[in-house]
């Protein structure tokens, strides 16, 4: 009996020790030195780059400067604009002014500049800052905007020096990206202000004169057309967001048709398909509507005889589908060649500057999506137009 149980004992240990050897197996482990030194500094960059993208404030600043210290691995690490000190992580905090003063010229002159014992004098008795190494840092990789500060304990060595600048070009490469993703979004808002702009005087003039042809005849239809026509402009030219839902565009659409509808008579024939499933999702701000005003306008308005104009939305998983067709006269093929050319396809001389290019709509869908979100655009002479594109149900910073 008492061998049995040492038996068993003895399988049960080697059980346990079976089951620790697994565990242990299943952790991920970092063999070496040098992959764990990598690990490391790539997951520090990581870490720093995030609110970098943000652009260089105060609060990015802080949060990004204890990061980005380990990557130098000096006792100190300080971000300056032209104007003060950011944010300081380790040690120097006594010598701020001398320190601003020297990032200051370093923005000015965009030289790296290596700070001395003497450079950096001070009357506490136990300080232990030795130097300090200065960097400028770029936005736009011209002109520094912003400097970076490495501070150590002993003369300022070569490999500090070279560690400093190469942390302070990756963080210049980090405010370059920053800057390109204001600059997308500014470009973003001018874009739906040009469309504005551009659709606001032809259909105005449209709108005014169809609505004063009922004003004596039908004072009622006028007085409904009038009503349609302050909701569209109150909708179009509203001041906030940069996304809406379809159900609002396409609420916004059903105006601007009822009033071409009313220029039109039974010349323009219009067919909806929505699935109510898709009316919740986010989209940019002015997408559709300038399709729809380039069927009528150039599409069907240019057509003998009776228009067609088909808008559907579809339901297609993660996806939405929507598409803008008409059996207008359609337009050359090759001038859709490559999507430089979006912008110019219907452009008559006597309405250039008028005229809403698709390009401004291609490009915010793929600056919003990515660029497997544009347009697609199927044509041919005397065959109509087929605008179609697809929107993402959700999308990460997407909102209404």
């Amino acid at each position: 009996m008492p061998t049995t149980l040492a038996a068993i004992a003895l399988v049960v240990a080697l059980g346990l020790a079976v089951g620790a050897v697994v565990r242990l197996s299943r952790r991920p482990r970092i063999a070496t030195a040098t992959q764990r030194a990598t690990y490391e500094v790539l997951h520090a960059a990581g870490l720093a780059a995030e609110p970098l993208r943000a652009g260089l404030t105060a609060a990015s600043a802080i949060r990004a400067v204890r990061h980005l210290r380990p990557l130098i691995g000096s006792k100190g690490l300080a971000l300056f604009d032209a104007q003060a000190e950011l944010a300081l992580d380790g040690r120097g905090s006594h010598h701020a002014d001398q320190l601003l003063t020297a990032a200051q010229q370093c923005i000015r002159n965009g030289r790296t500049s290596v700070l001395t014992e003497k450079d950096l004098p001070c009357d506490h008795l136990d300080c232990p800052v030795r130097g300090a190494v200065i960097v400028p840092l770029t936005a736009d990789g011209t002109i520094p905007t912003a400097a970076l500060a490495a501070i150590t304990d002993d003369r300022p060595a070569p490999g500090l020096v070279q560690a400093a600048l190469e942390t302070g070009r990756w963080v210049s490469a980090q405010l370059a990206l920053a800057e390109l993703e204001i600059s997308r979004a500014r470009l973003g808002r001018a874009e739906v202000r040009a469309l504005r702009a551009q659709i606001s005087p032809h259909f105005i003039y449209n709108a005014l004169t169809a609505i004063a042809s009922f004003v004596r005849t039908d004072p009622e239809r006028a007085r409904d057309l009038l009503e349609e026509f302050a909701e569209f402009t109150r909708y179009s030219f509203r001041a906030h967001g940069e996304f809406t839902t379809l159900a609002e565009e396409l609420r916004s659409i059903d105006r601007y048709l009822t009033i071409e509808r009313a220029r039109f008579g039974d010349r323009l024939q219009v067919r909806l398909r929505i699935a109510p499933e898709v009316l919740p999702v986010t989209l940019p701000f002015l997408c559709l509507q300038p399709l729809v005003e380039n069927a009528v306008r150039h599409g069907l308005s240019r057509k003998p005889g009776v228009g067609s104009l088909r808008i559907e939305a579809e339901d297609a998983g993660s996806e939405c589908h929507i598409t803008v067709e008409d059996d207008g006269v359609g337009m050359d093929p090759a001038v859709l060649s490559s999507r430089a050319n979006l912008g110019r396809e219907l452009v008559d001389d006597d309405e250039a500057g008028q005229h809403v290019g698709l390009a401004n709509v291609d490009e915010r869908l793929r600056t919003a999506f990515g660029d497997r979100f544009g347009l697609v655009v199927e044509t041919a002479l005397g065959a109509g137009t087929k605008v179609s594109l697809r929107i993402p149900k959700f999308h990460p910073g997407v909102r209404a």
